[in-house]
């Protein structure tokens, strides 16, 4: 298990070298220039000139690239004279339109993020996946049928549309639940989950409707295989057949796209935080980008890369365990 893991994270750290270098490539192709932007558009190319190397963006790219990496590590200065910024590892950048070094950025808003997509997570895994196998075991009742139309329903929906269905009728009809607002768990556990039940309501319906659909056809699958059949010829507990055999088979597709979702969801929940107006990640990196902020930019396309690539890692170590057919050497 210990050489499968390292194996993955060497893997992993060429797949995010790889992408930390197309990515900051990328941006110096497009038309932006902070320089300009900074300066104003009635501003001479002889200080727009002056800017960029105060900003130490007319360098090689490669000489900025280098800079960037190092700044991840050992932290560096940014830009030139009075526009020079400690920035200490790790170094992200610094953002010259919102005044403050990108790690300060990300400090704020990760947690936002974390605290909507985490919980959320938890909930529509447990319940989808609980869903789907109930409906797999008992397959053609009112159970089964009725567990099929709410799916389809909950799957129908968009975040979008019941974000603010929810919101209409607990927050601003019923009055039961307060606006979504972000609290700090450390500060107030309390006031945190209060503030936050609406997004992980929506996030939930909508998601475990998705995973019920899926464990029931992958379960009502492995129900069909002939270890199983096996195994229920051998005269086994249903409860052992079901858990230990039928269960431990079916969870592996589970499993990954559960690893997927959580990791694309931590890149950015955009549609959620907009919805709700909480200011995440998502939401900053959508600022970013209208605002040409491309130190941010940067930086959340890069926390979003990082992110996919530990789920795929913790994905790949569950399979592992699940099915030592997967591990090296098998």
């Amino acid at each position: 298990m210990f050489r499968f893991v390292i194996q993955r994270s060497l893997r992993a750290i060429v797949t995010l070298f790889a992408i930390s270098v197309v990515t900051f490539a990328l941006f110096f192709i497009l038309p932006a220039n902070p320089a300009q932007l900074m300066c104003g558009r009635q501003c001479s190319a002889a200080n727009v000139a002056q800017i960029k190397h105060s900003l130490g963006i007319d360098e090689p790219i490669a000489v900025q690239y280098v800079g960037f990496v190092k700044g991840i590590f050992v932290g560096r200065t940014i830009g030139n004279g009075d526009f020079a910024v400690k920035c200490g590892a790790p170094c992200l950048g610094y953002s010259f339109r919102g005044h403050e070094l990108v790690t300060s950025t990300i400090a704020r808003t990760l947690p936002v993020t974390v605290s909507i997509v985490i919980p959320a997570a938890i909930l529509w895994i447990l319940l989808g996946t609980a869903l789907g196998m109930f409906s797999a075991l008992r397959r053609g009742t009112i159970f089964d049928k009725m567990s099929i139309g709410v799916t389809l329903v909950g799957a129908s929906f968009q975040i979008q549309f019941l974000g603010l269905v929810l919101l209409g009728i607990f927050a601003y009809g019923l009055k039961i639940m307060q606006f979504p607002t972000y609290t700090s768990l450390w500060s107030d556990p309390i006031g945190w989950a209060k503030g936050l039940i609406l997004p992980w309501l929506s996030l939930a319906i909508i998601n475990a409707a998705i995973y019920a659909r899926l464990s029931r056809a992958t379960m009502l699958e492995t129900l069909s295989e002939d270890f199983v059949r096996t195994a229920r010829a051998k005269g086994m507990p249903k409860r052992t057949v079901y858990i230990r055999h039928a269960l431990r088979a079916a969870i592996n597709p589970i499993v990954t796209v559960a690893g997927l979702d959580i990791g694309l969801s931590l890149g950015g929940a955009i549609l959620t935080e907009s919805v709700f107006s909480l200011n995440g990640l998502g939401f900053t990196s959508v600022n970013a980008v209208q605002n040409e902020d491309l130190p941010v930019v940067l930086a959340t396309v890069m926390l979003a890369a990082v992110f996919i690539v530990i789920a795929n890692i913790i994905v790949d170590a569950l399979y592992a365990s699940i099915d030592p057919r997967v591990r090296l050497g098998v």
